[in-house]
């Protein structure tokens, strides 16, 4: 991931994060700088987003999950 990716996500994770949005790293909560770190470490896996919403559409809980490739 290149230094304007981990900016972009950063910025997007704190939004998320000052909207009261629940942010979980495999089922553990993460502050955004938890999970920036972790897709900056990562080898031989990639990490997919899980959105809860609410009936008004609005994201309520936000999960990243570790995908590990075969």
């Amino acid at each position: 991931m290149n230094d304007e990716k981990i900016k972009n996500l950063f910025a997007e994770l704190e939004e998320y994060e000052h909207s009261g949005v629940s942010i979980t790293l495999d089922d553990y909560p993460a502050s955004p700088m938890q999970i920036v770190a972790a897709y900056m470490v990562k080898e031989e896996s990639a990490y997919m987003r899980d959105y809860v919403w609410d009936e008004a559409g609005h994201v309520t809980e936000l999960g990243f999950h570790n995908i590990k490739e075969n």
